[in-house]
């Protein structure tokens, strides 16, 4: 039987274990990605993310690492910026589509899943690759405050913490004995510093 190697470069043929070894590697550069976090609060979510730079000539006003979609929707990723910038004009465009529909901002859902879609189409036609990103996608709307978390395979979910990159492993872990059901805006954002904190001391 062929190594899980000989899958390696082949975006739509699964591996004999079931894997699709691209969405791997794709999650492997979202795992050394600057970390990203989020907190679903009772009045609001936080987003919070390290802003590195690889060298102090780069100037870090033209780094973005957060975004807002809509007035009412923000972004944050880990994992390669150019697909980010890519995913961020898609996910504007639909947002301003739906505002020109319906005149109104779009339902934080509704747009997760639309990019959970572009994501996955990635996955399942030749000569194009997974994105190498992980997002947060924040927002509130008549559902109250949400926050999901979409994956290079276009796989999305509703969290009420998270964290994606570098060390997620260990800040969902700290997220898990710290976040509580009554968490208010204020102690999120506190929970959020602690954790971004925890991570950079631990490595």
């Amino acid at each position: 039987m062929a190594s899980e190697s000989a899958y390696s470069f082949s975006l739509t043929t699964f591996s004999p274990t079931g894997k699709l070894v691209q969405i791997e590697h794709a999650l492997a550069a979202v795992q050394k990605g600057s970390a990203a976090l989020g907190i679903q609060a009772t009045n609001g979510v936080v987003i919070a993310t390290e802003k590195k730079v690889k060298s102090p000539l780069v100037d870090d006003s033209t780094v973005e690492r957060l975004v807002s979609i809509t007035d009412g929707i923000g972004m944050a990723y880990a994992g390669m910026g150019p697909d980010f910038r890519l995913l961020t004009r898609k996910a504007q465009k639909k947002a301003q589509e739906y505002y020109l529909t319906y005149k109104e901002e779009i339902p934080v859902l509704q747009l997760t899943r639309a990019v959970a879609k572009i994501m996955q189409e990635f996955t399942q036609q030749g000569g194009v690759r997974p994105a190498g990103v992980s997002l947060l996608i924040i927002g509130h709307d008549h559902d109250g405050p949400q926050l999901f978390q979409v994956d290079p395979s276009g796989a999305y979910f509703g969290w009420r913490a998270s964290a994606i990159g570098k060390g997620y492993q260990q800040a969902k872990t700290f997220l898990e004995k710290r976040y509580a059901d009554d968490m208010e805006l204020e102690d999120a954002v506190h929970t959020a510093l602690l954790t971004l904190r925890e991570g950079f001391e631990g490595r």
